[in-house]
């Protein structure tokens, strides 16, 4: 789901509800918010993955020692999204998950890994305005934090400015709530795009930075989902998990267009690479998604420091029991298993 914004209109959209400031004006706008209560993340960085086709020359990357990891399926999500097509039958039903669906509740946790000397990775979540985020950061020098922790605030700076386009988020969704809300999503990491790469403008030692993006709102009994890079949303219901975003990663697109076998892509040179990130251009195409939820559904968000070393057949028995006791369980796994990249885990239930 496209809202067919360019980089143009994506500046005269934030700039119109307050988000996003001319490139001159970024300083004195960061000295004036307010600090974000709900987001988490630890003060140091180190490099963190490269990013295909970045002008800037030198790549940051991920640790070369970090194993291999496993490939999965990809999720419902499309590379290039169409607008929603909401069927009558859709919309009945969403209207009566929203009817049926109790409190939402979530837990978070970041971690630095085993190997890390500081945490790249950041994450938001607020059950009362419904949304959640995870960014995965990259560029040395401290700038791969910098990145990750200014797009979680501008992605929720503007979805709370946005949040009148879209009405009541507890109501049930109708087509045109569903492309409201999408459009304020995508504008949402559009406009973190921009001041990613405005900070990196203005401060020479943080050129190239970047972060990875993954942000889902609930609305109504639906989740809308916003998603660039390889950070991930995974869906339990019914005892099985499903991958539902898509990773923005050179693997990933050369098994989806038939250039590489699974058994090649686990031996290449090119694990590493991200093909869409947050900051490194002053653009970014944004996949959106919009799912059912239904009541007793869990869903993860994580970083790839966790997926990384998962098995999807796993993740049901690891997210089981307490909210706070399952996220620690996703923690140690990934720690006990090498630990090697910045951990994050963002756990969402939907009440019954």
């Amino acid at each position: 789901i496209s809202s067919g914004l360019d980089a143009e209109s994506t500046r005269k959209l934030a700039g119109g509800i307050g988000g996003v400031p001319s490139i001159r004006n970024v300083s004195a706008w960061r000295e004036a918010r307010a600090p974000c209560p709900s987001r988490r993340r630890p003060p140091a960085a180190t490099p963190g993955r490269s990013v295909a086709g970045h002008a800037g020359g030198a790549r940051a990357r991920r640790d070369s020692t970090a194993p291999a990891r496993p490939l999965y399926r990809h999720g419902i999500a499309r590379s290039k999204p169409s607008e929603p097509r909401l069927s009558i039958a859709e919309l009945r039903a969403a209207a009566d998950r929203a009817a049926h669906i109790g409190k939402v509740r979530s837990w978070g946790r970041t971690d630095v890994g085993r190997h890390r000397k500081g945490n790249e990775d950041a994450y938001f979540r607020d059950d009362e305005l419904r949304l959640y985020v995870v960014a995965d950061g990259m560029g040395g020098h401290a700038a791969g934090e910098v990145a990750s922790s200014e797009a979680v605030d501008t992605v929720h700076g503007m979805v709370k400015r946005g949040l009148s386009a879209i009405g009541d988020v507890a109501e049930p969704l109708t087509e045109a709530r569903a492309r409201a809300a999408c459009r304020v999503l995508e504008g949402a990491i559009q406009a973190a795009t921009y001041m990613v790469f405005a900070i990196a403008e203005l401060e020479r030692d943080k050129t190239g930075m970047g972060t990875t993006i993954t942000a889902a709102l609930m609305v109504g009994g639906s989740m809308v989902i916003g998603q660039v890079g390889d950070s991930r949303v995974y869906q339990i219901r019914n005892g099985q998990a499903q991958q539902v975003t898509e990773d923005h990663t050179l693997i990933a697109w050369q098994i989806k267009q038939g250039l590489i076998s699974l058994d090649e892509a686990r031996s290449s040179p090119h694990k590493n690479v991200i093909t869409r990130a947050v900051g490194n251009r002053d653009y970014v195409e944004v996949d959106t998604s919009v799912i059912g939820v239904a009541s007793g559904d869990r869903y993860l968000l994580c970083s790839d420091g966790l997926h990384g070393y998962l098995h999807d057949d796993e993740i049901p028995d690891l997210c089981t029991g307490d909210g706070e006791e399952a996220v620690e369980r996703f923690i140690q796994t990934a720690n006990s298993r090498g630990g090697r990249d910045n951990i994050t885990a963002v756990l969402v239930e939907i009440g019954e």
